[in-house]
């Protein structure tokens, strides 16, 4: 047989899978590569009043973004806050995950169903759910009013309340993503350090951690990536007093019709998470 035909299994199954990826290439290049370069070139077009749009290209939305104390405090505020909701959803998770695959048979089926159950409800109405919690006289306040200790906590309508919401629903994200990245934690290697007369925090911490660093980084990556593009759930439970990137970008494109500055943030977004993706790669590069 010749060297020809012996490539040829290879070769036709390489324009095989090129065939079979064409249909997604072209999903993702009319669905978000179009729309992102369009967004890239309105962040260049000349915003006019009553929110027309001029034929000239002009560096003035980007000069003026990035020279804007308003809007620099606005991108730091928005990171700062989804790397708090991010680290909240990870402490608060990781238990939840750890005890979910440690389960076994039926039990694990139960408590997986009821970790996906919030998503099959709309953000919206989770929402809604934490305002009737964290109001002024919502079931937090009653709660701690009829245990004496006094009410009047302001959970709504600030950083705080924002946090809470974001944090719990971005769990059930980190829990599976954690999930999925626990493969290589074995329960042998546990076992090994507790005979080598390890306490157990240290085998948490000298064993477990390391090993489940995939699925934390993934996790992390993940519940950020959702919390710095997160809208609905700021603009209800922050009322309007808490800016960040998701809700600025929406009062810019609705509110006050300056599309090319709206486009300009949605940029700066993009930008974030291209910075989130290469601190992932290179932690995954460090622990793998």
């Amino acid at each position: 047989m010749s060297a020809g035909a012996a490539r040829a299994p290879g070769g036709s199954g390489q324009a095989v899978a090129a065939a079979l990826l064409v249909p997604i290439a072209l999903v993702n290049a009319l669905a978000f590569v179009l729309p992102v370069l369009n967004l890239l070139r309105l962040s260049f077009l000349e915003a006019l009043p009553g929110g027309g749009l001029g034929t000239s290209y002009t560096l003035d939305n980007w000069t003026g973004t990035l020279s804007d104390v308003f809007y620099l405090e606005l991108i730091w505020q928005s990171v700062l806050t989804s790397l708090a909701i991010t680290l909240l959803a990870l402490v608060t998770s990781f238990p939840i995950a750890l005890y979910l695959h440690r389960s076994r048979g039926r039990w694990k089926t139960v408590l997986l169903v009821l970790v996906i159950s919030p998503l099959l409800t709309s953000a919206v109405v989770r929402t809604y759910g934490w305002i009737a919690i964290l109001a002024d006289d919502g079931l937090v306040n009653n709660l701690l009013a009829w245990l004496g200790h006094g009410g009047g906590m302001r959970l709504m309508f600030n950083q705080v309340g924002v946090v809470i919401g974001l944090t719990e629903i971005l769990m059930p994200y980190m829990i599976l993503a954690l999930l999925a990245g626990f493969g290589r934690l074995d329960p042998r290697v546990e076992e090994a350090a507790e005979t080598l007369g390890a306490p157990p925090f240290k085998v948490f911490w000298r064993v477990v951690v390391p090993l489940t660093m995939p699925g934390v980084a993934l996790g992390c990556l993940l519940c950020f990536v959702l919390a710095v593009s997160s809208f609905i759930t700021p603009k209800l439970l922050g009322g309007g007093r808490v800016f960040l990137l998701a809700t600025e970008i929406y009062d810019q494109a609705i509110v006050t019709l300056n599309w090319p500055v709206a486009a300009t943030l949605s940029m700066i977004v993009l930008v974030i998470f291209g910075a989130a993706l290469v601190l992932y790669a290179r932690l995954l590069r460090a622990v793998l």
